[in-house]
């Protein structure tokens, strides 16, 4: 938690004037006891109405002093709440989009999310009220102490026994409470992502007619985090009876013995009242300082697995890529019949778009290897089929090459130059993906294309859908281009998420094409009329195309077949269907569905 703190720098001036305001107003609400005194042992036997009404007239404008102290203690203290919180998500998101898929992955989706909600929003109910209270609450339990000194000396002892016995038993609770909160929170991210999986798989819940049993997880969830709270409760709801035994205990000990220091006249009766004050002050303040003690153990618990968060460090080292691009063009370039580049190609034919050297994939506390010893070349301009059963690895393998994931052994190269070499921006501005699950964010389609490129004219915009036969989108639509996008694209059909997510990979006009299994939604025609349009694009970028249907990569230069992780088959679609059983496997139980459609895309002239 401490090193959270470092967020508040950017507002010295509200941290020091809060506490201040705070000070000053305690320094007046001390006072008071002694105008009370005053007006008991002056005005009220000698019934001066004039001397009452003066002494009055001082406490009012005590208590106004007071009150603008407040709220201005009040206002600085909210400015630096808000602007730490702000900073502080500000960082914690930017760190978040920074880590690598293996982090996220770790971590977790629920966590992240509550990290970035409820726990910072604790964090920043702490720091306004330790800005308020923090001081201001001992400060007038201290000074209400000092006063009862400068009052009486023997009855000022009792607040010397009541304030320490006070300090134990609300430190005590503290130190037992804010470990507990720490399991509260722990428990409130279970029951966060099972309400987040049941949210997101809705559809697939009803669909299994799977209701009560998913209420009944979400239940027990529940329960356990209300046990846990109930617990946690109930330790810190210790904390006021114990206290109000404590000093009500004080008060009857200091009224018998002011009773008789005023029977002896060593007391006036409106100092005895002056004392009763300052005890009650402190039992005021207490209670306060106990209830800022249980706001401050929650923020600290959950500042701590902030921390915790931001402490998480990323297993991908990052290359300042100075002088990746300028290689890596270079290097693009094509050379005189005969010479070898770097990676043993012909020059003539210029540098492999991608190249995987012996590439092997363990994610981070997995029981098995997910990719083992993969090898194959790609040129600027092929298209690269990946084929393969479910879990044989075919996203793994392309999430390698822009660096979602790092290899754990073997190299990826991207135009001759290892990927780790590259900074990401650099190494993703060469790569355009679009991923298994099709993804829009809430704006306009223009906006959600230009996500490809910052800068693109409409013409780019037209032809890059065009490419990816998404122009009857727009066309259907009143504001075309402008067309308002729902949070996740939800007011548009599957289909139609998939081509406006190629097309918004295509917008940049990428070196490299990753298509990870992204049209399955697309109908034959339309998916062969996609592939046709991307051969033909000027660019010639070396396209992937991830499919678990075999017509949607029976024309491309090389099939990779996967099973298990490793390549079992590498050629063309006659090649394999010769030599490679398990891609022959895979063809004949969709053979049927392909004789359907074969004549069809044959006509398309891939």
């Amino acid at each position: 938690m401490r090193k959270l703190l470092v967020y508040l720098k950017y507002y010295k001036k509200e941290s020091v004037l809060a506490p201040l305001f705070k000070m000053l107003e305690a320094s007046f609400e001390l006072l008071v006891p002694l105008v009370v005194a005053a007006m008991i042992d002056v005005g009220i036997p000698n019934r001066d109405g004039s001397y009452i009404l003066k002494v009055s007239g001082i406490m009012v404008a005590l208590g106004v002093i007071g009150l603008v102290c407040s709220i201005t203690a009040q206002f600085f203290s909210a400015k630096a709440a808000v602007g730490f919180a702000t900073k502080l998500r500000h960082s914690l998101f930017a760190h978040v989009q920074s880590l690598s898929f293996s982090e996220l992955d770790e971590i977790g989706t629920s966590t992240l999310i509550t990290r970035m909600t409820s726990d910072i929003n604790q964090v920043q109910s702490g720091v306004n009220l330790v800005l308020r209270l923090f001081l201001r609450s001992p400060f007038i339990v201290f000074g209400a102490m000092v006063m009862a000194f400068t009052i009486d000396v023997q009855a000022a002892l009792i607040f010397v026994v009541a304030i320490p016995l006070l300090s134990v038993v609300v430190f005590g609770i503290m130190l037992v409470s804010i470990p507990l909160y720490k399991k509260v929170q722990e428990r409130l991210d279970r029951v966060l992502g099972i309400t987040r999986e049941n949210l997101t798989g809705v559809r697939v819940i009803r669909a299994f007619h799977r209701e009560d049993a998913e209420s009944e997880r979400f239940a027990s969830g529940n329960r356990e985090l209300t046990a846990m709270q109930n617990f946690v409760g109930r330790i810190t709801a210790f904390m006021n009876p114990v206290t109000y035994v404590i000093v009500n205990g004080a008060l009857i000990w200091l009224l018998y013995t002011g009773a008789i220091r005023v029977d002896q006249g060593i007391l006036t009766q409106g100092e005895v009242i002056a004392l009763v004050n300052y005890m009650s002050q402190i039992l005021v303040e207490l209670i306060k300082l106990a209830n800022l003690i249980i706001t401050v153990t929650k923020a600290v618990a959950c500042g701590k697995r902030i921390q915790s968060v931001l402490e998480v460090e990323n297993s991908q080292k990052q290359s300042v890529g100075t002088e990746c691009a300028g290689a890596a063009d270079a290097a693009g370039e094509k050379g005189a019949p005969g010479e070898k580049d770097a990676a043993g190609i012909d020059a003539k034919d210029g540098v492999c778009a991608v190249e995987f050297r012996h590439v092997s994939l363990t994610y981070r506390n997995a029981g098995d290897t997910s990719l083992k010893d993969i090898s194959f070349k790609a040129r600027p301009g092929e298209t690269i089929g990946i084929i393969g059963g479910t879990g044989s690895g075919k996203s793994s393998l392309v999430h390698l090459i822009p660096r979602f994931y790092d290899a754990t052994e073997g190299q990826v190269l991207v135009e001759g130059r290892d990927v780790k070499e590259y900074a990401v921006s650099d190494l993703r501005e060469k790569v355009g993906i679009v991923l298994q699950k099709a993804v829009l964010f809430e704006g306009t389609i223009r906006e959600n294309l230009k996500w490809g490129k910052a800068d693109a004219s409409d013409e780019e915009l037209m032809e890059a859908l065009a490419t990816a036969q998404a122009s009857e989108v727009i066309a259907n639509k009143e504001n075309g281009l402008e067309e308002e996008v729902a949070q996740g694209g939800k007011n548009f059909s599957g289909g139609q998420r998939q081509r406006l997510t190629i097309a918004r990979a295509l917008v940049k006009k990428p070196k490299i094409l990753i298509l990870d299994d992204s049209a399955s939604a697309l109908d034959y025609a339309t998916d062969a009329r996609l592939r046709q349009s991307i051969r033909e694009m000027e660019e010639k970028p070396a396209v992937f195309i991830v499919s678990q249907r075999t017509s949607s990569i029976r024309y491309a230069d090389q099939i990779l077949v996967l099973d298990d992780g490793a390549v079992v088959g590498m050629g063309t679609h006659e090649t394999l269907l010769e030599r490679c059983e398990v891609y022959r496997e895979i063809y004949q139980s969709q053979y049927q569905e392909d004789a359907q459609t074969g004549g069809a895309e044959n006509g398309k002239g891939e």
